[in-house]
Formats: C-alpha cells, structure tokens, sequence
C-alpha cells in the first residue's frame, strides 16, 4: 500500500485508543475525516480552549493479545506500519493548512516495547528537529517500557499516556495474559508520576490514562477508587474512560458473555463514571463519597451527584447567599460557573433574595430549586 492508503486505514485504526477529548461512536460528529482519509479530533488544549489534533497509529502489528483489541496478536488483519517521515510529512501538511495544532500517536506493539518506544520517539525527533515543529505532540507509553525509553519520550513530548486498561490485577488478567500488571503498567506509571511531578525534569509534561469499562469483571467502586488514587497519588491530568462494546473482542472475555437488557447501558455506564471522574477532580468530591448501588455500580437512572444529595437530606437546603464555593458545587445542577457567579453577586452587594429571583437567574437548573434557600442577605454597602 502507499502512504496514503496505510495512513487511511492507521488513522481509522486509532479510533480504538482515546486517552484524549475523542468520541468513539462512528455517528459522532466531533472528529472529521480529512480528504486524505486521515481523522482529525477536536481536544482540549493545555491552555483551556479547544483545537484540533491530528491522530494515528504507528503500526498496529502487535505481540501482544489483549483481549479486547481488534488487532490483537493471532487476528488474521491486515497490517501495516508508517515510517517517521511518512507521518511526519502528513502532519505537516495540515499544520501548513492550519487544519490541526498537534499529532497524537500510538501503536500496537511490534516486537517488544522498548523497539516500539523508538520508532514512536523517533517521529516526534524528526518532527522537532528536521520539520521544525514546535507544537503539541502526544506520545503513547508502551506497557512494559524501560525507564530509558519512558524518559525518551516525555523529552519530545507535551503529553503521554499509558493506558491502565483495568483497576486491579485480577480485572487485568481477564483483560491481558501477555502482560504483567504490576510490571508494566503499574511501575510505568510510577516512573511517569515521578518524571512530570512539579519541579521534576518534565513537569511540563502531562500525564494521561485509560480504562477499559466493562471488558472485565470490575465494578464502577474498583474504577472510582482507582481514579482517585490515579489523581491523589499519580498526578494524573486525565483518566479516560471507554466502553468496551461487544464484537470487539475474544469470546474469553466476561464483556462478550455477559448478556445486557438495554445495548445502551454500556455508555450510560461510562457517561455516569465520567461525572462521578468530574465530581473528584472538579467539584471537591472524594471517593467514599460517591454514592453506588447494592451491587458496586454507579445507578443508570440517577447522575452521581443528585444520588448524593438524595442520601444526604441533612445537608440541604444549602443558603446560596452564605455558602463557600464548595458547598454550592454539592448542590445538583450548580457547576463552577455559576458557583462564581453566585459568590460574585453576593460580594457586590446583589444577594439572591428569593426562589423567584433563582429562577429568573438561572432558569436552566431548575433541579436546584429543592436543595437551596435564601435565608442570609448581607446589607448593601451605602456608604
């Protein structure tokens, strides 16, 4: 195949790997395929808008036989590998366009990890050094990479993943009998912490991850608490989350046996682990205190923070013209914007003196109105 027809089939091919701001769905409407076949996705930038990034698999010749990948090693599949300069020269045409800010790149393991790590490292080389390119790259870590080549990459990289792909050894085992857990995702990802810490050599670098949901045996309590221990002890930036969806994978898998009422409940799953990541890395929340069902998930019907509040009457109702930043943000339908808000009309003298005068504010979270009251109003200042 030439260039164009392998990037074709790469770029679809990563599709499987998020670990960025990426819809997986074939309907989705955010990533765009370029007149080259190549699929360009829209991502959040280090600077808090949102832009445009080019993303491909290397190669997806792979050693390995995770269990829930297309290209898993024994697949008869077509497979293909780009050369550095081939992804390069492609990237660089879009960012002569200004169709794209950055390159995400990743790829099944050919031979052994660190083999793998170097023709990854050497893209971004030859983007850096021979095209000049001083923008966004995302480099994916191998599983079972050496300190060696993880260092390699966070020097040309603005960010690097290392997939979790389950919250524990046992879930993982299901998920991938080549590869050791403790070994080569749990030390990768210790390695990574330590290298990007504040103040370490590459703290400009950020740090993501991902879960496989739903392949293995795990519960939505495993991948909550593993989130936050991702967060608390790793300094992870983001922990993604994908659902596995059936037919994907080998028919060894819990995911390919486990017979579901609703089809859909696989991303209503995912949809609720995403707000309860949302409640702990923004709103404050721990992980004792998100709220599961009898059986260790997150309920489908209920989003996790209305389940919260309706467990916990005591707190409520919440008076918006007293209350910290924190304390408005467990009221279900207030986010960070209109906690600010809040706060800021209650320093300018401007409280919110009735539910008439809420509803008028914000007319949008109207699930609010049973959680809040309107008690305290401080004295404008006339003077």
């Amino acid at each position: 195949m030439d260039t164009q027809q392998k990037l074709e089939y790469l770029a679809d091919a990563s599709r499987y790997d998020l670990a960025c701001a990426c819809g997986t769905k074939s309907k989705d409407t955010h990533r765009v395929r370029g007149k080259d076949g190549a699929w360009l996705y829209p991502m959040s930038t280090p600077r808090g808008g949102r832009d445009i990034i080019f993303k491909t698999l290397l190669s997806n010749v792979c050693v390995n036989d995770c269990r829930y990948c297309p290209f898993r090693d024994g697949r008869d599949v077509p497979r293909y590998s780009l050369a550095a300069e081939e992804i390069a020269t492609a990237l660089m045409s879009y960012v002569r366009r200004g169709l794209v800010f950055g390159l995400f790149l990743s790829s099944g393991v050919i031979r052994d990890a660190d083999h793998t790590m170097g023709k990854l490292v050497e893209v971004a080389e030859v983007l850096r050094g021979r095209h000049q390119f001083h923008g966004f790259i995302h480099l994916k870590i191998i599983p079972g990479s050496s300190d060696a080549a993880i260092e390699a990459a966070l020097r040309v990289s603005s960010q690097v993943s290392l997939n979790v792909e389950a919250p524990h050894q046992a879930a993982f085992k299901q998920l991938s009998p080549t590869k050791d857990f403790e070994r080569d995702i749990v030390g990768g990802i210790r390695r990574i912490a330590q290298l990007t810490a504040p103040g370490a050599k590459y703290s400009r670098v950020k740090p993501f991850t991902q879960f496989v949901v739903g392949a293995a045996d795990e519960t939505d309590t495993h991948l909550v608490k593993a989130t936050f221990g991702l967060y608390r002890r790793m300094g992870m930036s983001r922990v993604y989350y994908s659902a596995y969806q059936r037919g994907l994978g080998d028919e060894r898998l819990p995911g390919e046996r486990r017979e579901l009422a609703n089809p859909n409940d696989v991303l209503t799953r995912e949809h609720r682990l995403y707000q309860a990541e949302w409640l702990m890395r923004k709103y404050g929340f721990s992980d004792e205190e998100i709220p599961f069902e009898t059986d260790g998930n997150l309920s489908l019907a209920t989003d996790p923070k209305t389940a919260w509040a309706s467990r916990n009457p005591h707190y409520f109702p919440v008076d918006v013209n007293r209350a910290s930043k924190w304390e408005l943000l467990r009221v279900p339908g207030v986010g960070p914007i209109t906690a600010q808000r809040i706060i800021e009309m209650r320093h300018a003298g401007t409280p919110i003196a009735s539910l008439r005068d809420w509803s008028l504010l914000f007319p949008r979270i109207k699930g609010a109105n049973p959680f809040v009251k309107f008690g305290f109003r401080p004295q404008r200042n006339t003077g």
